[in-house]
């Protein structure tokens, strides 16, 4: 199972960023994916999660509305796309994928975003 994360970088207050995750290793379609992140000294935190099949999703209350989870089961990926950025949302951002809904299996490396001006 693999899951690498693409996208991440420095964006000024108020800027957007593209996640990508890419997966193999596992039946995409059937699992849950999700980003989640850490800011240094605090627990990691669930951001979005989007469903196998359907298109249902969740959204941490912090980033509603300024962040929109999507997957390509076609070429097993998951996006996260993070608009109107904020310096509280500098993290690390990972991808995860669960073959259950609230059950995280499986962590890509992370990708840091720096939200800073």
């Amino acid at each position: 199972v693999q899951l690498v994360e693409y996208g991440g970088g420095l964006v000024q207050p108020g800027g957007s960023l593209r996640l990508s995750c890419a997966a193999s290793g596992f039946t995409f379609r059937r699992y849950h994916m999700s980003w989640h992140r850490q800011a240094p000294g605090r627990e990691r935190e669930l951001v979005a999660a989007i469903t196998s099949v359907g298109g249902g999703t969740n959204y941490a209350d912090s980033v509603k509305g300024r962040f929109t989870i999507s997957r390509d089961n076609t070429n097993n990926a998951v996006y996260l796309q993070m608009n109107s950025l904020k310096p509280e949302d500098t993290a690390v951002y990972y991808c995860n994928a669960g073959e259950w809904w609230g059950k995280y299996d499986y962590w890509g490396q992370g990708t840091q975003v720096t939200v800073s001006s």
